[in-house]
């Protein structure tokens, strides 16, 4: 897993056609703003999970990553 620290009108880009922003924080719960290519689906955990019966597979590795601002690590 991958974890990066943004804040409000920051963004992730993900394969080039994926961008995560961080549209607003307020008190524990985070509003996220995904655009991506029509033909890649996106779901909450629980309706991913309600339609396949199981987690999505992760990935063998984890590295984890706490950027500032300026995007030093």
């Amino acid at each position: 897993m991958l974890v990066l620290s943004r804040k409000k009108n920051e963004s992730i880009v993900i394969n080039n056609d994926i961008v995560i922003t961080i549209v607003e924080i307020r008190g524990d719960k985070v509003r996220l703003g995904i655009v991506a290519p029509k033909d890649v689906p996106v779901h909450r955990q629980e309706v991913y999970e309600a339609i396949h019966g199981h987690l999505p597979e992760a990935s063998p590795t984890a590295l984890v990553v706490n950027q500032d601002a300026s995007g030093r690590p």
